[in-house]
Parts: C-alpha cells; structure tokens; sequence
C-alpha cells in the first residue's frame, strides 16, 4: 500500500540513505495519452489529494496555462514512499510533457532518472511522440516499463471483445519492443524488452482509476473478462478498489526499474567522459554518499518567493545548506541556501539529499540546465545533453514602453535560462530582440509568462521560420583575398554524408576545434564516409559543419589558422545566400598564399579574405535552402477523414500512411513547418473538432525549386539585405 503521513515525511531523509531502495522513475508518453491523469493516482496513494478527484484533478499541471490548455508544459516532480513486500521505497517520479514543443524537458528529466514508464493509449496505440521519448529514454540508458492507458475506451467506444482487445495489445506491446530492439544500447536489447508474463506491462485506465498486469492478475484473482464486465456496467468504483492502480504501477516500478545502485554503474560511462578509476568516477559508479559530490542541474524553475530553483540528479557526495559548489568547467561558486524534494507543487525541506536522489536547491544562481557542480572545479564535466531537435520558429519581441527595455532584456535571460530548448538572441544591426523555439505553442506560452509572470508589456511579430543553408554539390576551389592583397585562401565545400551530420548530432563528434582523442575520431570519420586522409586534417567542428585543412609544408598557416577558424563560424552561422545558419557543410582549405609578415596578415586580412573564400565556393556549390519539417499524425472518425486529409495537402503536405483501428482512421504526413501556422484551428474547424492531432520534427530539406527565389528575397528583405544575393564575382575580391 503505497501511503505518506507527516511522520513519514519525517522518515524521508533517512530513506534517501537507502539506495537501494531508491527508484528515479519518469512518465513518458505522446500528447493526451494520460502522463499527468495517471501522476493523479499515483499521488493519491501518497495522500496528496483526494482519491474522488484522481485522473481529474491534474494536480501536477499547476501552472495555469497548463490548466486552461489541458497539456503538461514543465516537468514536474513528486516524491513518493511505496510499500512493497513489506519494505518502503523511496520513489521520486518525474511527470514529462508530452507535445513535441517542449520535448527539451523530457530530454532534460531522462538525465535525472533511471526508469521511465512509457504511456501508450489502448485507442491510438504507438505514436510519433511515443518513439521520440522512447529514444530520449534509451539514449540516456533509462530502462522503460510499458502502462497502456485508457482501456476503458477500448472497451466502451471500440467495443472491443477479449479476443480483439488481446489483439491490440499484442500490437501495441510488439510495436514498444520493436523501437526498444532498434534504439536501446546493445547489451540491453534483450533485458528490457517488455513483457506481459513477467508484469513490465500493465493495463488500466488512469481516468477510472484502475490498472492491472499479470502478476497481480495470479495475485488477486481478479481476471481480464471480470475486467471487461466491471467497465462495460459502469461499475468503475468497484474495480478500483479491487485492481488499484497505484499498487499495480508502482510494484511494477520497483520490480523491474533499477535502483541508482545498479543504474549507475552503466549510466555514468554513457553521461561521463571522465576517467571512471578516478576518486570521483568511483564515487559515481557506487552511488557513495561519502565520495566528492557531483550534482548535474537539469532542471530551473522560477518561484516568486524563493527565486531560483535547480532541480537535477546527485550523483555522489551529498547536498546540504551552507555548502559552496563549483561550477565545472569556470571558477565561479555558488553556495547552497536550502535543499528539499519536490512534492508537486510544494517542496519538502531536508537537512540534505544524499546520492541518487533528486534533489531541488536554492543558491546555485550560476547554474542553467546541463550546468555540472561539483566540490572540485577540475572535474570532467557531465556529457551535454543533445536534444532531439531544435527551434525552428521565431519571432521577434520588443517591450510597449521603452522604458521596459533593460528589464525585458533581464527577463528574456530568465526564460532562456528556465527552458532551455529556447534561443535568445539580442541582433545589435537591427536591435531586434529574438525568440526562437521548437513550435508555435512553445512561442506562445513563453510569451504569455513574459507578459503575466514577469509583467512586462510586448509586441511580438508574426511567428516566422528558421531556415538553413547548404549546396546542392561540391563548389571550388575558390580564391578568397584580403583586403590589402597579400593573403590569398583556396577553399572547396561539398555536402557532408549523412552518417557525419548524425554523428555530429549525437555528440559523437564533438564541437570546437580542440579535440582530445583524434585518432578515434578519424576513425569515427572515415566509418561514416570522411577518408583518413582528410580526416587527419580536421580542423574544427560548428553545429553540423566541418573545415578540414588538406594543404601541405604552407609556411605561417599554424599561426593564422586561429582567425581561418573565426571566419569559418562567421560563415557557418551566417551563409551567403538568406544569413541563415549552413547546415551539413564540409569546408576544405586546399591551399593558402600568406604574407611573410604577420602585421600584413592579421584579423582584418585574414577573416574577411577566408569568410569570401568559403562564400564563393559556396556559390560555385550552387546554394540551396532547406526548411525544417514535421511529421504530422493526425486521428478521427471516418466520416471527416477526407476533410482533414484536404487541410493537410493544401499546406504541401505529403500523405506517408494511413491506418485504422475501428472507425478511427490515423493520418501521417510530412509538412513543412512553414504551412503549420494556424493549424491547430484549421484542422478543428475542418473536422468540426473531432480530432487529435500531434507533431514531430522531421529535420530539414530543401525549399521546392519553384518557391526557393522568393522565399530567399523574403528573408533577405526581413534581414535589411538586397532582395538578389551576391554572385561569385562580388566574393573574389
């Protein structure tokens, strides 16, 4: 029986102690599975609320706009005591988004748990958004166990019968492990897959109040068609005193997810690039409570009474009041004020939060999610955590009275900082102060807290797209020259492979121009299509660019390489065709002419002369823009299929499945993401609101030939540029 009375939330320190009978668990699921209605019942059984208002009274969507839209916007954290064979657990749950513009927070809680239950609903089965944080779990080596919710629904609108509803989940839980087969690291493919026999699946319905799974099943002796039975007479009261929910989820929890004990000794090498014999490499790997501490933020929520707040995992050591942490990677410390855990939207205050728990501290006014803190400033930091896409949406913000200006400057480092999945970006040419995010929804609440929460009035412009630039094949060599005529660069560009681009994503291929293993990394290289030979020559990394130097014996090229390098991110981060960022490039220097004196080759020279050199053989490359993409799934009845399927191909949407379960019929579909405004009432409007519908990042390609001059003359003209851009002549000089 899971329960908490205020003496054991006495009790709670001292179970933190108890590592091994610690459980970090996230719920991950697609948008309206039922994350945030099953966190309801969970904290019920923790006496949080009441059990009448369980799977209605959303309690850990606390924020309002979360209330007013009926979806999960933060993460939100709840620690919980579970008792299970008459031992107490120590559970600390993670309630995750599930709308694909704020998938940075599912990304981020990954990092801070080890075992997610993933939510799938019985009606809509395995979703686009299922895979994605199915693969934020898996990457971040997060053991999932698999809820199918809403089989209620099954029941009472499919009307399904025992033998199609087993049929279903059969579908369901091979679809699950299938994604595990293909995503989860290799040593694991076998041990997490989920299996009913074995009770890492359950069944229920999180809006009545009920689960059930095969263990408990040979437990109780309550049977599937009793189940049936009890839903189709509308008896849900009695079937969730008989089949309770939260002792289903939770048994399951503890059974089959690791304690931080067992998790972190396969996790820290995946997230730690640091020596794993050292003292603090040993003191992650056995969760020691007396090692150095190390605490990884992956979380900073706001509260108007007591200022920041940093959520993340310790890993080892501990956390308490009154000590000073490093931030890695700088020599700024920070002290910590106070310490508690998360009980939704209330915090309990402790003495200290000991390894392997979540921890909520004050005082670290320095960190931002991803920061690491540590006793020890010299440690390796924790790996960056790689989102799975990123914004491709912006608008640009200004404040209704200038004198507002300094704070709305404050206030939009605060947002950046909260959510990190955000770019804030302060353009001094134009005085434009940009927002950037992953949706038109994102966009939209960050402004609305700017506005409400930090009480400053704006404007903002139109939601707009962020495209990319690249080539369609190899360009150069093309000859870039100073100003002053005296250093010449020849450089070549062409498409990197596919392979590359991905490594580059997934941080195999890290960013910057120092790196530390470089024979692995020609290896990596030459295993995805870059030769040994060019590898050799890798000079710098830039999002998912790459400059190689391939020239031989050039004299004073070591000293100038520096500057070749700045001039490389200028080029990068602004391209010659639309100043968009370039995506998927391979830059090559092949040959240089430098002057003697380094006062004639200096930033002023050299920047300008290397920045034309890589735009004009961009230009030979022939310049292409790409715009981002996103895979649509949108679900209704039959009779307004056709209607929705119109609203989909007038925004050059391209029809990839279609599928049925009844008379529900799914519809995905590739669209750009600059047809995507206004959708949400669009497809209400066509389909008289009986729809669901959810989006996924589908990366970039290429703007269609017919539309790519003007949509390129729109961005110039929106940038202050010439609505033409320049040709190869206007880059040599």
């Amino acid at each position: 029986m899971t329960h908490i009375r205020s003496e054991l939330a006495k009790a709670i320190p001292e179970m933190m102690r108890s590592i091994d009978k610690i459980r970090n668990i996230g719920i991950v699921a697609h948008i309206h599975h039922g994350k945030t209605t099953l966190s309801d019942n969970l904290l019920a059984a923790a006496g949080m609320i009441s059990n009448e208002l369980a799977g209605k009274q959303l309690y850990l969507n606390f924020d309002e706009q979360e209330q007013a839209r009926l979806l999960t916007i933060n993460n939100a954290d709840v620690t919980i005591v579970h008792e299970f064979e008459k031992e107490n657990y120590l559970i600390n749950l993670i309630d995750t988004p599930g709308h694909v513009d704020f998938g940075g927070d599912v990304t981020r809680a990954m990092r801070a748990v080890d075992g997610a239950i993933v939510v799938v609903c019985a009606v809509e089965g395995v979703m686009a958004q299922t895979e994605t944080v199915l693969r934020q779990a898996l990457r971040e080596k997060v053991k999932p166990v698999l809820f199918i919710n809403k089989v209620d629904r099954a029941i009472k609108e499919l009307q399904l019968t025992p033998d199609s509803l087993q049929k279903r989940f059969t579908t369901i839980i091979s679809e699950v492990n299938e994604l595990i087969r293909r995503m989860a690291p290799e040593e694991f493919v076998d041990d997490w897959s989920v299996d009913p026999r074995d009770g890492s699946v359950a069944f229920g319905s999180g809006y009545e109040n009920w689960a059930i799974s095969v263990p408990y099943m040979q437990r109780t002796g309550v049977k599937f068609p009793d189940i049936i039975d009890f839903v189709s007479t509308g008896r849900t009261r009695e079937i969730a005193q008989r089949a309770k929910i939260n002792d289903v989820i939770f048994d399951m929890v503890v059974r089959h997810l690791p304690s931080p004990h067992v998790a972190q000794r396969y996790r820290i090498p995946n997230i730690w690039r640091g020596d794993v014999n050292s003292t603090v490499g040993q003191a992650m790997l056995n969760t020691d409570t007396s090692g150095p501490t190390t605490f990884m933020v992956t979380d900073i929520t706001m509260d108007p009474s007591a200022g920041e707040i940093a959520t993340g995992r310790v890993f080892s050591g501990r956390l308490q009041k009154g000590m000073e942490l490093n931030v890695v990677g700088s020599k700024i410390k920070n002290r910590i004020q106070h310490v508690s855990l998360f009980m939704g939207p209330e915090r309990l205050m402790v003495e200290e939060v000991t390894a392997g728990n979540i921890a909520a501290v004050i005082g670290l006014s320095d960190a931002f999610a991803g920061t690491t803190m540590a006793m020890t400033s010299d440690m390796v930091p924790f790996e960056e955590i790689r989102h799975v896409s990123e914004p491709v949406v912006t608008v640009a913000i200004e404040p209704k009275r200038m004198a507002d200006l300094p704070k709305l400057i404050e206030v939009m480092r605060k947002v950046a900082k909260e959510d990190a999945s955000l770019k804030v970006e302060i353009n001094q040419e134009t005085g434009e102060h940009l927002l950037s995010g992953m949706g038109e929804l994102h966009l939209e609440i960050t402004q609305y807290r700017i506005v409400n929460d930090y009480k400053v009035e704006i404007s903002a412009s139109k939601p707009i797209v962020v495209y990319r630039e690249s080539v369609k094949h190899p360009g150069g060599p093309f000859e870039g020259k100073s100003p002053n005529k005296h250093n010449r660069f020849y450089f070549e560009v062409e498409p990197l492979p596919d392979a590359v681009v991905r490594a580059v994503k997934e941080g195999e291929i890290p960013q910057g121009k120092s790196f530390k293993d470089t024979k692995t990394l020609i290896s990596k290289l030459d295993q995805y299509g870059v030769s040994r030979d060019e590898g050799r020559g890798i000079v710098a990394v830039e999002g998912t660019n790459i400059l190689f130097d391939v020239t031989k014996g050039i004299q004073y090229l070591n000293e100038t390489m520096d500057l070749i390098v700045d001039a490389f991110k200028e080029a990068v981060n602004r391209g010659p065709l639309a100043n968009e960022k370039v995506y998927g490039l391979k830059i090559r220097l092949v040959d240089a002419k430098l002057h003697e004196d380094s006062i004639h080759r200096g930033p002023a020279q050299t920047i300008p002369a290397a920045r034309s050199g890589m735009y004009g053989a961009m230009v030979l490359g022939d310049r292409l823009l790409l715009e981002p993409f996103q895979k649509a799934t949108v679900n209704v009845p039959q009779e307004v299929l056709a209607a929705a399927t119109r609203e989909l191909q007038r925004r050059r949407g391209e029809i990839l499945d279609m599928t049925s379960v009844g008379d529900l019929q799914t519809v995905t579909a590739k669209v750009p993401v600059a047809e995507m405004f206004g959708f949400a009432s669009d497809i209400r409007s066509a389909t008289a609101g009986k729809v669901l519908w959810a989006t996924e990042s589908m990366g970039f390609e290429p703007v269609p030939d017919e539309l790519q001059s003007g949509v390129v003359a729109e961005v110039r003209q929106r940038r202050g540029l010439k609505p033409e851009p320049y040709d190869a002549a206007y880059y040599s000089g």
